[in-house]
C-alpha cells in the first residue's frame, strides 16, 4: 500500500471511532509516539506502549463528540486533524482540544506520531 492508501484507510477508521483497529493494523512494533507536553507519557515507543497510552487517555476523559479532518498527505508523511469536546476527568472542566497529528510511514506500517496542539 503507498503512503495515500494507508493515510486514507487509518483515518476512515479514526472517523468511524474505530481508534484501537487503526492502531493494531497500521502501527509498527517498534512506533515511537510524542506529545507536546512534559511529563511520563511525552515519549512512548512500542506497539503495546502507545495502546496503553491510548487506554489511559480514553479512562481519564469524558468525550462529549468530535472530529477527525483528514488525511493530508506528503511523501512518507500524513497529517490528521482532531477536535472534540472532552472533560478531563481530574478537573471536570469542559474543553475543546484541536490538535494535529503527524504520522510518518515505513515498508506500510506508522513508525511515528507526533502530536501538535
Amino acid at each position: 500500500m503507498t503512503t495515500a492508501e494507508i493515510a486514507k484507510d487509518f483515518t476512515e477508521l479514526l472517523k468511524q471511532g474505530n481508534n484501537e483497529a487503526a492502531a493494531e493494523k497500521y502501527n509498527a512494533d517498534n512506533i515511537a509516539s510524542y506529545e507536546a507536553m512534559d511529563g511520563p507519557m511525552a515519549v512512548c515507543e512500542g506497539k503495546d506502549t502507545v495502546k496503553q497510552k491510548g487506554q489511559w487517555w480514553q479512562e481519564n476523559h469524558e468525550v462529549h463528540g468530535g472530529s477527525v479532518e483528514g488525511p493530508y498527505v506528503n511523501g512518507d508523511q500524513f497529517a490528521v486533524r482532531f477536535k472534540f469536546d472532552i472533560t478531563p476527568k481530574a478537573t471536570g472542566e469542559r474543553v475543546t482540544m484541536d490538535e494535529v497529528g503527524l504520522y510518518t510511514v515505513k515498508n506500510g506500517k506508522i513508525t511515528e506520531e507526533r502530536f501538535y496542539y
